[in-house]
């Protein structure tokens, strides 16, 4: 028997299969669930299973597609199925296997809020009376789902569209779909708070920031998830075409259920969307700041250098004429002729001070905020 979970759902209960039905069942429709560890040991002998519980033969392009875990989200479609790869997070229990499947090139000194950014496809088979779902080991979203599923229990009176089971194979995917996509809404917080912390770090006059790696490897990173949302918000746009065409001529409530379930779905994938684009432009951001900082306090630095250097100029030209080795030159004899070298001197920094006072050279950042406002 094949290392997998089976469960038949109908409208009032949930059952867990110990073996593969030889057929789908009369009522309700199966969830055969299995992981990439599972599918990889034995390919054909889990696509067999398969094709002996549904009566439907996965491709073989699909079949690599199903236990390969670097592959991108995506949609296809035939006759007999549809195929969804949705790349959810990966939390610390799924971290080791993570790891071994990134090259040592790979390797970054990411932050802890951006390390909950490592992800791994979840692959969905939607067929007429059945969902099959292959993913990582340890899945909170599918742990958390088999879970409530297994506790229902069928109410007559006061049964609510919320606690009831899904009706079909594509209200299931859904419903995972949607959990996995509010994991990634719930990083927004985290994710912000590192980008204010580095953001204040940027913008900080007494300390040089020091975090460029991480600064940059956190750009790498939120530009991936940009990608990452870009190419699930394009599978599930073809999803909702798929349920679309295939329910022509068909205006029922479950159909609209199912269009609004996408919808809501690729709303959320929108938000996360857009949230990553504030966040890398905020970095963009802090950092042109960072910069037009650095070259307003050098443009103060050569400003004040510049006056000392006009305060000192005719200073030093006058003491090189009074160096000259000449015979005769005026004032060389005469008593009071130090204190008028003096005095001419003070005169000349003081005229040039004036004149830099006048023309604004020297007007400090204190005087302006000082003034008095309207």
């Amino acid at each position: 028997m094949l290392p997998m979970n089976i469960y038949q759902i109908s409208e009032h209960q949930v059952t867990l299969i110990g073996e593969v039905p030889y057929a789908a069942p009369e009522s309700g429709f199966l969830w055969i669930d299995a992981t990439h560890d599972e599918v990889a040991d034995n390919p054909e002998l889990w696509r067999n299973a398969i094709e002996h519980a549904t009566a439907t033969r996965i491709y073989d392009l699909h079949l690599q597609d199903v236990i390969n875990q670097k592959h991108p989200s995506y949609f296809d479609s035939t006759q007999d199925y549809a195929m969804v790869v949705f790349r959810k997070l990966s939390f610390n229990a799924d971290l080791a296997s993570v790891e071994s499947n990134i090259d040592n090139s790979e390797r970054r000194k990411i932050p802890p809020a951006l390390s909950k950014l490592m992800t791994q496809p979840v692959a969905f088979l939607l067929m007429e009376r059945a969902l099959v779902t292959v993913h990582a080991a340890n899945s909170r979203t599918i742990e958390a789902t088999r879970t409530r599923l297994l506790e229902y229990k069928h109410k007559p009176e006061g049964n609510t569209q919320h606690n009831r089971p899904p009706t079909s194979p594509a209200e299931l995917a859904l419903r995972l779909l949607n959990a996995m996509v509010d994991q990634y809404l719930d990083l927004r917080q985290p994710l912000t708070g590192q980008i204010d912390r580095w953001q204040r770090a940027l913008l900080n006059p007494r300390r040089a920031f020091q975090d460029w790696t991480a600064l940059l490897d956190a750009r790498i990173e939120l530009r991936k998830l940009d990608h990452l949302c870009e190419e699930q918000h394009d599978a599930l746009q073809e999803l909702r075409d798929y349920f679309v065409d295939n329910n022509q001529g068909e205006n029922n409530r479950a159909q609209d259920l199912l269009l609004v379930r996408v919808h809501d779905v690729m709303e959320h994938i929108t938000r996360v969307l857009n949230h990553a684009r504030r966040l890398e432009a905020s970095i963009e951001s802090a950092v042109q700041i960072h910069f037009s900082a650095m070259a307003h306090r050098t443009s103060e630095i050569m400003r004040t250098l510049t006056v000392i250097t006009a305060l000192f100029m005719p200073l030093t030209v006058i003491t090189g004429i009074f160096g000259m080795n000449f015979v005769d030159m005026p004032l060389l004899k005469n008593h009071s002729g130090f204190w008028i070298a003096m005095g001419l001197m003070l005169a000349i920094v003081i005229s040039l001070l004036l004149f830099f006072r006048r023309r604004r050279y020297l007007d400090d950042r204190r005087s302006d905020n000082e003034r008095p406002r309207d």
